[in-house]
């Protein structure tokens, strides 16, 4: 489908609604593969206290190195807000990240949101920046 420089077409919005959630699902598999196809090469994340990368592999190394200490984990994505811009789209979206130590009984719950600068790539759709902002975490016990 062709698009006007500047808009989005239906399809683009289903493709980085589907880019949103391919992350989440990418951490809770543990399918680092299928996560790094959310990235840009050189994409730049910033967690703020939880870390800042330069670029796809080293965010994946980090993402693999700290869930394989993990029990369950759950990644929610919700509230998309995809808009237009310059050089391809910009999301805000939410996040409620539920994240078990190995026995499945403690963990912490981190809320918040991402608001990320999107690029069409031949693959489709990549995060090329991505700011998260922590609004809650807290400890829990199942």
């Amino acid at each position: 489908m062709t698009t006007i420089p500047g808009t989005l077409s239906g399809d683009d919005r289903q493709e980085i609604s589907e880019l949103l959630v391919r992350y989440a699902t990418g951490i809770d598999r543990r399918d680092w593969v299928l996560f790094r196809t959310c990235f840009t090469d050189d994409c730049f994340a910033d967690y703020g206290p939880i870390g800042v990368w330069h670029d796809a592999a080293s965010i994946t190394d980090w993402m693999e190195r700290v869930h394989a200490r993990c029990g369950h984990t759950m990644h929610r994505i919700t509230n998309q807000t995809i808009a237009p811009s310059a050089d391809g789209a910009t999301t805000r979206s939410y996040v409620s990240a539920l994240v078990l130590g190995p026995d499945n009984r403690s963990g912490i719950e981190g809320i918040g949101y991402y608001d990320d600068e999107l690029v069409r790539a031949e693959q489709g759709w990549k995060i090329a920046k991505r700011r998260f902002t922590m609004v809650l975490q807290r400890t829990v016990e199942t």
